[in-house]
């Protein structure tokens, strides 16, 4: 499996190579003013000390030289700020992103169909086409930062912060919380899938379905899999429905995860563990031992009930 690229230095998008570029000019020009000074310095302690060179020295490399060099630089970063895209709510795809304390709610709208979709911890984009993003925080201070495709942008509670996303090529590229926001702040990760737009389309109409309509859920209900029925009763015993909603099945819980096709994603918990039965386990009995601080709390659940639990949540796909 290709891991996801979180590299300021590979850009995957038009914002992140324009970025890239004034990086990179900002590095080399302090290269090269470091190096001109450090020679400057060099020259006055070995050379004899004359007045009049000193004062070259002065009028030259300190103002001379710097003064235009600095206006030049602060022209060319004013210009190419401008050719950043600039945040418009006008774009087909709308994605709702709500940073939690210590995972990521993600809300899909296209504004043409009509399709919505709830997902958490995984943001899906079409090639080439720009998508607009509406950044807001649950609780704390955060920040949303895809290195390969975008700059920074604080996320603040009680605010809407917008952003215009547009991946160049396809991909799969790691998102991180950029603002300390607690004890699991550096295990806040978001997994960037960037896919054709015919595959982000089908994808789409797929999340925007409820649960009961996947494949495995239907098999499930036409008679297979009973020990997996038995974990959609667990579920609901367990009041799991408080936290978490599964769309068709159990609506309501919104403090945590939607878990409506939980089994289609890469990760559990932030990319704190990875999608299989062993990490639906370990995260269902002890969530702490992964993520300590996380809002999980731990279950009393009996072993066949969890083993019932979740293969029950790996059919919802």
């Amino acid at each position: 499996m290709t891991p996801a690229l979180q590299s300021v230095l590979s850009p995957a998008g038009p914002d992140a190579a324009l970025l890239s570029r004034f990086g990179w000019l900002l590095f080399g020009s302090g290269a090269v003013i470091f190096l001109l000074v450090a020679a400057l310095v060099l020259a006055s302690v070995t050379r004899k000390r004359e007045k009049s060179w000193s004062r070259r020295l002065v009028v030259g490399g300190g103002l001379l030289l710097p003064v235009p060099l600095l206006v030049a630089l602060m022209g060319w970063s004013g210009w190419q700020a401008s050719l950043l895209a600039w945040p418009f709510s006008g774009t087909r795809i709308q994605v709702t992103l709500t940073a939690h304390m210590w995972w990521w709610e993600v809300r899909y709208r296209d504004t043409v169909s009509g399709r919505e979709a709830v997902l958490a911890n995984e943001l899906r984009l079409p090639v080439g086409e720009r998508v607009y993003l509406a950044l807001a925080s649950a609780d704390v201070l955060h920040a949303f930062w895809v290195p390969a495709l975008a700059g920074k942008v604080d996320m603040v509670p009680g605010r809407v912060h917008g952003l215009t996303l547009r991946a160049g090529t396809v991909g799969r590229y790691r998102g991180q919380c950029a603002e300390y926001c607690g004890t699991q702040h550096a295990a806040m990760a978001l997994d960037v899938v960037a896919v054709t737009p015919q595959q982000f389309e089908a994808w789409l109409t797929h999340q925007a379905a409820p649960a009961a309509s996947s494949p495995r859920a239907a098999t499930m209900q036409a008679g297979e899999g009973e020990i997996a029925h038995r974990g959609r009763e667990v579920f609901l015993a367990a009041r799991c429905n408080a936290c978490h909603t599964v769309r068709g099945i159990a609506e309501g819980g919104k403090s945590g995860p939607d878990l409506t096709h939980l089994a289609s994603r890469r990760h559990l918990a932030a990319g704190a563990l990875p999608m299989n039965r062993a990490g639906l386990l370990g995260w269902i009995v002890n969530s702490q031992s992964a993520k300590p601080g996380a809002r999980m709390p731990p279950s009393s659940l009996s072993p066949d009930d969890l083993q019932a639990l979740a293969s029950w949540l790996e059919t919802l796909e």
